[in-house]
């Protein structure tokens, strides 16, 4: 039986559209987020970003992999059942942890999270992937937007930098162009949301998410994990996280020693 967050519609769902609406996944732990999303942005990691150029208005900051330094995340992610319902959506019969990552939209930020697959820009490929993204506060206008079924795509979607708008790797011939679903009629799926929901996404599901111009914080906690499937790849250029020295080879699971297993059937 599926964990009673959900149902088996719902691992049906993630199956063939590649995103699901997980109602309450988070909904005990928003109040230890929001506080380490605090400690976060005082205490920015390495991989802090501020997504914004001159002249645009409010403030769109983002980082990863501070899970290991932020208590708030380590316990989150190890006593939640995210990782269970996480092994329910990609039938798997275990969870192995990636990355955490934190995005925030002060108000009044009228850029969008671009459109993108995360799959390219990580060292790792697999069938049986998550996020979990999970606004810390309620969300109508700002929300996560995922297009249904791209996560099937024959040709992965090109990364670019967020800021520069650059190619993330330097030959793009092995990618497709990033679409723009609005224009060419794609089924965009978003939801209003309140703090604790989340939506549940594969690495290869093309997904975006609307400025904040409301008058609220936009604040959001990300959880990637990994099933039985995913390996270790090379890409044509440092990825994102890079994770450097690693010592990983293609084709290998990734070392539990910095990726720990946090679910086992």
């Amino acid at each position: 039986m599926p964990h009673p967050l959900i149902t088996q519609e719902h691992i049906d769902s993630y199956q063939r559209d590649g995103v699901v609406l997980v109602k309450g996944l988070f909904l005990d732990h928003v109040e230890a987020l929001r506080q380490g999303v605090e400690t976060n942005m005082a205490e920015p990691g390495k991989y802090a970003a501020e997504n914004l150029k001159a002249g645009e208005g409010g403030r769109f900051f983002d980082d990863y992999c501070n899970w290991q330094r932020i208590p708030e995340f380590e316990d989150v992610i190890r006593s939640s059942e995210a990782a269970e319902v996480a092994a329910d959506l990609m039938r798997s019969r275990t969870v192995q942890l990636f990355h955490d990552h934190v995005l925030v939209k002060e108000p009044g930020t009228s850029k969008p999270t671009p459109w993108h697959q995360d799959s390219p820009y990580y060292f790792v490929e697999g069938e049986q992937t998550i996020s979990f993204w999970s606004p810390l506060d309620p969300v109508r206008e700002a929300s996560l937007r995922c297009v249904a079924g791209s996560h099937q795509w024959a040709k992965p979607v090109l990364p670019t930098r967020w800021l520069s708008e650059e190619n993330f790797y330097p030959d793009a011939d092995a990618y497709m162009p990033v679409p723009d679903p609005d224009a060419e009629g794609m089924t965009i799926m978003e939801w209003a949301m309140e703090p604790g929901d989340a939506v549940a996404f594969n690495y290869k599901t093309l997904h975006g998410a609307r400025g904040n111009q409301t008058q609220s914080r936009r604040r959001a906690f990300s959880l990637r994990l990994l099933g039985d499937d995913a390996r270790y790849v090379e890409r044509p250029g440092r990825t994102s996280p890079p994770f450097p020295g690693h010592e990983m080879k293609p084709g290998e699971k990734l070392r539990e020693d910095w990726f720990p297993v946090i679910f086992r059937r």
